[in-house]
């Protein structure tokens, strides 16, 4: 897989550059790993809800055609869109994504932080009271009984650093994950983060964690590149 550094980059362009890409690729091309930051914009995504935007102010709005609900994207958030052939690669949109996260609690744990899962709830999330503890979630993915209902996430105790949502066309993705490191998280009090009122947004810098967003964004490629490619590459 190839990874491209594109540094600050308009979201709007470089949407159009990934839904060109998947278009136009053939079985012959080389998966791609975009690693970029935005200015500051808010997306939103084909079920998004009017009603989760409060008052974006100056901030743009875009419309997306990923999964989920409004998110914000702005400096110090190191955004990975992988652009995958999941048929060549060999598993499904919800491995897909599971791998997406493990790269995300990969790249945390160098930094000595405990990302979590939440079941219900795309991305990853820190305890705000210990985000460097290892303790397990009452409110983690756990096994269901075949026909029961998905649960309703719970954030108690919890802060959202890692956003998550994918587009598969041709069975192939784009759009993809935001970490956050060292932001502004100002606008987060904008919207109704991915959908759910109240929820608390956190970036590196706020569970005390110094890190440099370079550094991080050569973590996450490496991680995601490790874990994407192949069906054998977990």
């Amino acid at each position: 897989m190839q990874t491209r550094f594109l540094g600050r980059a308009d979201y709007a362009p470089t949407l159009q550059a990934m839904q060109q890409f998947t278009a136009q690729r053939t079985l012959q091309d080389t998966d791609e790993l975009w690693i970029c930051e935005h200015p500051a914009t808010f997306t939103q995504g084909v079920a998004g809800l009017p009603s989760h935007l409060l008052h974006t102010g100056d901030i743009p709005v875009v419309q997306t055609n990923r999964g989920g609900q409004v998110t914000y994207h702005g400096p110090g958030q190191v955004v990975a869109y992988p652009l995958i052939d999941l048929q060549r690669a060999g598993y499904f949109v919800k491995e897909f994504v599971f791998r997406i996260e493990e790269a995300v609690i990969r790249t945390l744990a160098t930094l000595g932080v405990t990302g979590h899962r939440v079941a219900g709830a795309p991305g990853i999330y820190v305890r705000l009271d210990d985000p460097f503890s290892h303790a397990m979630l009452d409110q983690r993915p756990q096994l269901r009984e075949p026909g029961s209902a998905a649960p309703e996430p719970v954030f108690d105790g919890l802060g959202k650093i890692a956003a998550l949502g994918i587009k598969i066309s041709r069975h192939c993705s784009y759009h993809g994950v935001a970490l956050n490191v060292k932001m502004d998280l100002e606008p987060y009090h904008r919207i109704n983060p991915c959908g759910y009122a109240g929820l608390q947004t956190v970036d590196l810098s706020t569970i005390g964690v110094n890190a440099d967003w370079e550094d991080v964004a050569k973590t996450l490629a490496r991680e995601l590149s490790s874990r994407l490619v192949t069906a054998g590459s977990a």
